[in-house]
């Protein structure tokens, strides 16, 4: 009896040998699956990567694992769905990380500056890119670090735009126009976190233009869908921070209302519900993958999808800012069918780690479908 417990055993363990061996033998580098498909890469919430000086030689990696895959993956477009930074006003050491605020921007802009000149890109804000006073006025380095002039690709392909708080003109809300992808033309447009009503009114004006009535729309924005599939509601605030540390951490206000910011039901019912041509909207924010399917008033499917990696990877304080994930959406040639893909240029670079390249869960993996071509 010993000796057949003993067979069995050994057999057992050969086998797990084997399907380790061939799992790592099988695996497969990204590539589309169809011939004259494009991609899109989708990037989460970036703040635990920039933070850490020792975490972002892992933003620089996924940036450059673009900029290598360009051409194999036909990438038309990267979108990141904000929080570029962690800390909006931070000059002080304290737990939460030990890079300044103007450290962390220069790391992500720097980080994006692989992909300048190279493929047109979206850096979306978040609401630790702002900081506030008081009030709920809303103050930001974003236009310091991503300006027009920072790409020309996507200079060259940037058609609206709209306004921050002080009334600059930003690329926290605009649009971007890529015609004739396998015959359809598309609009990647991205509004800020909590767009105040006056964003809200021109994004819906942009959508209803004659000139965009047969486009696809992208709608990048942070905050606008869960982790249970729903739409984010309630008071859209933000924290002010308080001038001095106890015990090594910065005090924070109470969360401050973000004076006519809305949420992702209010964008829903006020831009998205009532378009006919925003088809596609993504968001980060909240840590985790959601996705929800909803119409709009033209009976048309609208597919919204959510993807934020900050908790991967050991979480904020001690992690490495998310593992590298990402997102790879292929566009198929049939211009309906679009194909959703999580992989980690982290883990794929080793053989020793490919084994955790993908995420194959059909909450990280799946295939989703526009109406009309």
């Amino acid at each position: 009896m010993k000796n057949v417990l003993r067979h069995l055993m050994f057999a057992l363990v050969s086998a797990l040998l084997v399907i380790n061996v061939c799992a790592q033998q099988t695996y497969q580098k990204p590539a589309l699956e169809q011939t004259g498909s494009w991609s899109m890469i989708m990037i989460p919430d970036l703040q635990n990567y920039v933070k850490w000086n020792r975490n972002q030689p892992i933003l620089d990696l996924m940036m450059a694992w673009i900029e290598d895959n360009i051409d194999t993956l036909n990438i038309k477009m990267v979108i990141c769905v904000g929080d570029l930074i962690q800390s909006p006003e931070k000059i002080t050491n304290d737990y939460d990380g030990d890079q300044t605020t103007r450290r962390q921007w220069a790391a992500v802009s720097n980080a994006f500056s692989r992909l300048d000149g190279k493929v047109p890109y979206i850096a979306a804000t978040g609401n630790h890119d702002y900081r506030i006073d008081r009030e709920g006025n809303r103050y930001t380095q974003y236009s310091e670090f991503f300006n027009a002039d920072k790409n020309h690709l996507n200079q060259k392909i940037l058609v609206q735009n709209s306004r921050d708080e002080a009334g600059e003109p930003t690329l926290a809300n605009s649009a971007y126009e890529i015609r004739g992808l396998n015959g359809k033309d598309y609009l990647f447009m991205t509004i800020e976190y909590g767009p105040r009503d006056t964003v809200l009114t021109w994004a819906k004006r942009i959508a209803a233009m004659e000139q965009y009535k047969d486009h696809r729309i992208m709608l990048t924005t942070h905050n606008y869908l869960n982790a249970e599939d729903q739409h984010t509601s309630g008071e859209v605030g933000w924290l002010f921070w308080e001038p001095y540390a106890v015990d090594n951490q910065i005090l924070k206000s109470p969360k401050v209302k973000l004076p006519n910011a809305n949420n992702g039901k209010q964008i829903w019912e006020q831009l998205v519900q009532p378009a006919n041509n925003i088809e596609l909207v993504l968001c980060g924010h909240i840590s985790g993958e959601g996705y929800r399917l909803d119409k709009n008033v033209a009976g048309k499917s609208v597919h919204q999808i959510l993807f934020d990696a900050q908790s991967m990877g050991g979480g904020s304080r001690s992690g490495n800012g998310g593992d590298g994930w990402l997102r790879i959406l292929e566009f198929f040639p049939d211009n309906k069918t679009v194909k959703v893909k999580t992989f980690s240029p982290l883990f794929g670079i080793s053989p020793t780690t490919r084994q955790f390249a993908w995420k194959r869960d059909p909450r990280n993996e799946f295939t989703f479908y526009f109406d009309s071509h």
